[in-house]
C-alpha cells in the first residue's frame, strides 16, 4: 500500500526546495520503471537481441553462413539471417578491364595461349594491393573461405606464377615443387582469372566449402539475386547433367540420371533462404549433402537437402544432382 502523501500547499510549490524534490522524485520513478521494464523483458526478446549482436559480429568477421563453419561468407551489410545474398560487384568484361599496372607481378607466358598470362596478371595485381574482402567479391565463383585460405601465401603464389605455364584442354597451370596455381581455361576469356591455389599433388582442392557455395549460388539465382549478374546456368552450370546416368549417392550399384536435371523447376517460387544456416555433411565417396531453410511465396519455410557430387565425367567442381523434399 502507498503511504499517504502530505497535502501540498500553494506556498510549498513556490518554494525552490519543493521544485528540487519534485524533480528528484520524477527522476527516481523513471529509473524504477526502466529497471522494472528490463526485468520484465521476456527471455526470448533478450535472446533475440543477443543473437543479433552475435550475428553482426560473425558477419563483420567474414564467417560462413552456416553456424560454426568459419570464414566462408563475406561480410554483409545487415545482420538478417534469412535474406537473400547481397549482389556482389560484377567482374568487368575483358574489353572494359583497365590496363595492367606497370608494377603488377610478372606472370609467365603460356605457350599457345597468350591471353592467359594477362588474365591472371590482373588478378595478381589485386592480390598485392586489395583486401581479402575485395578479392572475395571479385572472385565470386569461389567460396569466400577458400579465397581467404588459398590467397594467404602471396609469395608462394607469385613464385609459382613466375614459372612457365602449361595449358590443357580444360585448365591452365603454373607450379613450383610446393605450390600449384590453376585456372579454368574458360576463365581466360573474361580477362580476369581468379586461380585456385593448391599444395603440390592436390588435383582439385575441392572441399565442403565449395559444395556449400555451389548451393548458395544456386539459391541466389532461384530467388532472383545472383551473386553476379552473369551467374546463369548457361554460362556457369551448377546442375549435374542427365547423361551419362551415373547418379548413385546411396551406393546401390544401379546409377540413374541425376533427378534435378529433369526437374529444374523444383524450387520455383522460392523467395528467400537462410544464408546464415547453410550446413553440410559427407555422404559417401564423392557425394555431399547440403541443408538450408528455404522460404516459398506462401511464406512457408522448409529445410531443403541438396545432394551434390564432384569429379564425375570430368567435372571441374561440384554439381547439384537432387533436391529434397
Amino acid at each position: 500500500m502507498d503511504r499517504a502523501r502530505p497535502i501540498t500547499r500553494e506556498r510549498d510549490r513556490k518554494d525552490p526546495r519543493y521544485r528540487d524534490r519534485t524533480r528528484q522524485l520524477a527522476h527516481d520513478r523513471a529509473a524504477h520503471h526502466r529497471h522494472d521494464d528490463l526485468r520484465s523483458t521476456p527471455r526470448i526478446g533478450r535472446g533475440l537481441v543477443g543473437g543479433l549482436v552475435v550475428a553482426a559480429a560473425v558477419l563483420l568477421a567474414g564467417c560462413d553462413s552456416a553456424v560454426g563453419i568459419p570464414n566462408e561468407e563475406p561480410a554483409r551489410a545487415t545482420a538478417q539471417t534469412t535474406t537473400s545474398p547481397t549482389v556482389a560487384p560484377a567482374t568487368p568484361s575483358a574489353s572494359a578491364l583497365p590496363p595492367i599496372p606497370a608494377d603488377a607481378p610478372q606472370v609467365a607466358a603460356v605457350p599457345g595461349l597468350p591471353a592467359a598470362a594477362p588474365a591472371v596478371q590482373r588478378w595478381a595485381a589485386d592480390l598485392q594491393t586489395e583486401t581479402i574482402t575485395a578479392l572475395q567479391a571479385k572472385c565470386w565463383t569461389m567460396s569466400p573461405a577458400n579465397v581467404s585460405d588459398m590467397y594467404e601465401g602471396k609469395q608462394a603464389i607469385l613464385n609459382a606464377l613466375a614459372q612457365p605455364g602449361v595449358a590443357t584442354e580444360d585448365a591452365v597451370t603454373w607450379k613450383t615443387r610446393t605450390t600449384t596455381v590453376t585456372i579454368d581455361r574458360a576463365a581466360v576469356d573474361t580477362g580476369y582469372a581468379c586461380p585456385r591455389v593448391l599444395a603440390a599433388g592436390d588435383d582439385t582442392g575441392l572441399n565442403d566449402a565449395d559444395a556449400r557455395h555451389t548451393v548458395r549460388r544456386y539459391l541466389a539465382r532461384s530467388v532472383g539475386a545472383p551473386l553476379d549478374p552473369s551467374d546463369k546456368e548457361g554460362t556457369y552450370p551448377l546442375v549435374c547433367k542427365a547423361s551419362p546416368a551415373t547418379w548413385d549417392p546411396t551406393g546401390t550399384g544401379k546409377p540413374i540420371a541425376a533427378p534435378l536435371a529433369s526437374n529444374t523447376g523444383k524450387l520455383t517460387g522460392a523467395t528467400k533462404f537462410a544464408d546464415q544456416e547453410i550446413q553440410s555433411e559427407r555422404l559417401r565417396a564423392d557425394y555431399i549433402a547440403v541443408q538450408v531453410p528455404v522460404t516459398n511465396a506462401a511464406g512457408v519455410t522448409q529445410t531443403r537437402t541438396f545432394t551434390l557430387t564432384d569429379g564425375h565425367e570430368g567435372s571441374k567442381g561440384y554439381c547439384i544432382g537432387d533436391v529434397s523434399p
